[in-house]
């Protein structure tokens, strides 16, 4: 994986990534999300997301949506709890014409009040038509009870309350304070010359005013919590889980293993082929483990019928018991990094996906990691390091469960 960092006098840095296909895929990545949003400001990253599409500068609504799909090609954006990321795919005669809307998108939008009211209600309508998906508000609401007081509790979207009283000043004080340069980085790959995307990327990005304010974030409590709530609903879901390593963590490779064994991808995990495959009591199962700057979050997401619910309930945690008990056989381990590896590797398969994700760790880490490097990290962690992640992370005295469960239940 040979890829170039160029870093221009304001900060923000050029990722690129060489490679033969006619399709260019390109971000443009900040490290603000929704935790850096101000008290009572919930959802206001989520927000400017979607109205760096509304108008800018010189373009309307119209010539942004229609300025990348004209040519063929694709738009779109994302906000999570640390990021704001848009990205885009075409050919590759565009590249141009992508770092031109790209600029325009994050520094020149405008953000009018009428397209402020009327993308207000585009939100609404989201948030509630998520509160509909119980498989999907559970982990939210999770997150909200066990970092309970804290931005990283809140929901992305916000509420439908703090959507409404949100101000065009609220917006300019939000990306003054978050969209600090030094934390911006471009990611392109592509079939060019490198002196061809580093004149490009200077040409539109090289003018831009140096900004170095950036909001300090804080760290977590993490609170062992267990609620249970009825909901109009026809089957139970859980989430059981515990605060986790950060993104800096040293054994975050070990856990991220772990999560693949116990719940991951693919339907050979252990929560897979035992609580679906031997006993067939839960169609959804899985587990998930979220690093982030400063903690992280493992958890196990299950949905079931009610009358299945505390077999399924016991099962989960004697499989968990087992790993913290029983050191996983050295031949099981060589499989299950050889799984884990090819998960990875497949995954570079998503060029845009991987353009995202290396950016991502620029930011992160101020470098990227080949994919031998990658692979290196996984091959050192043993079962005797699984075991001790399992017995830190899988404590049932560290665990906190939430609990949707039907009326009447």
């Amino acid at each position: 994986m040979d890829h170039l960092v160029h870093t221009l006098p304001n900060g923000i840095r050029l990722l690129f990534l060489p490679n033969e296909s006619i399709i260019t895929h390109a971000c443009i990545l900040v490290n603000a999300g929704s935790r850096d949003e101000n008290e009572g400001k919930d959802g206001l990253a989520h927000f400017i997301e979607h109205l760096l599409f509304k108008r800018t500068e010189k373009r309307g609504t119209r010539q942004i949506l229609n300025y990348i799909e004209a040519v063929g090609g694709d738009l779109n954006a994302y906000t999570t709890k640390e990021y704001t990321c848009i990205h885009a795919s075409f050919l590759n005669p565009y590249l141009n014409r992508a770092l031109d809307l790209f600029e325009d998108l994050l520094f020149h939008s405008t953000f009018p009040e009428k397209e402020m009211d009327k993308e207000k209600g585009v939100v609404i309508d989201e948030i509630a038509s998520y509160l509909d998906q119980p498989e999907e508000a559970i982990q939210d609401d999770f997150e909200d009870m066990v970092f309970s007081g804290h931005k990283l509790g809140r929901n992305i979207l916000g509420t439908m309350q703090s959507v409404k009283t949100i101000k065009r000043e609220d917006i300019v004080e939000f990306i003054q304070h978050n969209y600090t340069t030094g934390q911006i980085v471009v990611g392109v790959t592509g079939r060019y010359a490198i002196s061809q995307v580093i004149k490009s990327f200077s040409r539109y990005f090289g003018a831009v005013n140096e900004n170095t304010v950036h909001s300090e974030r804080t760290k977590p409590l993490y609170y062992i919590q267990s609620e249970k709530h009825n909901k109009p609903i026809n089957q139970s879901h859980c989430i059981l889980g515990s605060e986790a390593y950060s993104s800096y963590h040293p054994s975050k490779t070990g856990l991220m293993l772990l999560n693949n064994i116990i719940g991951g991808a693919g339907m050979s995990s252990i929560l897979n082929l035992s609580i679906r495959e031997k006993y067939g009591i839960a169609y959804s199962i899985e587990s998930n483990y979220s690093p982030l700057s400063d903690t992280g979050l493992f958890s196990i997401y299950f949905g079931t019928d009610a009358e299945k619910f505390d077999r399924a309930l016991r099962l989960i945690n004697k499989e968990l018991k087992k790993l913290r008990e029983q050191k996983l056989s050295t031949a099981f381990v060589a499989r299950a990094k050889k799984k884990f590896n090819g998960l990875i590797a497949l995954g570079e398969e998503s060029k845009l996906g991987l353009i995202i994700a290396m950016s991502k760790n620029l930011i992160d880490y101020n470098q990227v990691d080949t994919l031998e490097e990658v692979f290196t990290k996984v091959d050192k962690v043993s079962a005797d390091d699984l075991l001790t992640i399992a017995n830190e992370v899988l404590d049932p005295r560290q665990l906190s469960m939430l609990t949707f469960m039907p009326e009447g239940e």
